[in-house]
């Protein structure tokens, strides 16, 4: 009965008057924006320059959030991770969002596991949905705030906001590390690289190295693309190793040392 409940057709109509929705606040605000600069004198060949580097650049986040699709496509389905990346997603939050409700649901095999039970669908959806709302009530609330507090520390001790900015990035970033390096995976089902092993220790050796070494590269060559597109090729490239790793070792892809 519901063998096809992540894939039926209001799933697809459902994501169908997100993108219409989200492609129509686009345009409307480009035609605004557009407007505006004209009404500021900004020339024709200037705003062109501004829509095409702006398309351009927004190549790299659309790579992200395929890979993001993907890679939750084999627990939830291709159409929720549509509906949440078009709108608010990033791969940061929705990952780790529905790691947590599998878990709390008393799933520990992750995101690599098929979910075939509508309530704990649902349970997924609402969490990483929820998670997402509060930024923007709290936003327009507290960021005024925020960003006066910020600006107070900036101004009377600038490395003491760097310490700051550089702890709140590695605190997200040590999240991923942790799972990489001691994730649980399910010992029941013994599902490959659900668990810390050799293929998560793989994809994140590989993907902090392919960072590493988009960052020096644009260090030399100084390509705003390269930057652009760094995170992206390296999320691409880490996957592509994984997979490699698999197909053609898969006796070493086996080992795992959390289950």
């Amino acid at each position: 009965m519901f063998s096809d409940f992540k894939s039926d057709g209001f799933m697809f109509l459902v994501v169908l008057a997100v993108i219409v929705f989200v492609c129509a606040q686009s345009l409307f605000f480009m035609k605004k924006a557009w407007t505006r600069g004209k009404e500021l004198g900004i020339t024709t060949d200037k705003l062109k320059n501004a829509v095409t580097s702006s398309a351009i650049f927004s190549f790299a986040p659309a790579i992200g959030i395929a890979i993001t699709v993907i890679t939750l496509s084999v627990a939830l389905g291709y159409v929720l991770p549509w509906i949440r990346l078009t709108v608010i997603g990033a791969i940061q939050y929705e990952t780790t969002a529905a790691i947590a409700a599998l878990e709390a649901a008393g799933m520990t095999g992750g995101i690599s596991q098929a979910i075939n039970d509508p309530e704990i669908f649902a349970a997924i959806s609402w969490v990483m949905t929820i998670g997402s709302i509060l930024p923007l009530i709290l936003i327009p609330i507290i960021l005024k705030k925020i960003q006066k507090g910020v600006s107070d520390v900036a101004s009377k001790n600038s490395k003491w906001m760097d310490v700051m900015t550089a702890a709140a990035f590695i605190g997200l970033i040590s999240a991923f590390i942790g799972r990489g390096l001691a994730g649980t995976g399910n010992a029941k089902e013994a599902t490959i690289g659900d668990g810390a092993g050799i293929l998560s220790l793989a994809a994140l050796v590989s993907s902090i190295g392919f960072m590493l070494f988009f960052t020096l590269l644009n260090k030399k060559l100084k390509k705003n693309w390269i930057e652009a597109l760094a995170m992206p090729l390296s999320m691409v490239l880490a996957m592509v190793i994984v997979v490699l790793i698999n197909s053609f070792l898969p006796e070493i892809a086996a080992v795992e040392w959390r289950y």
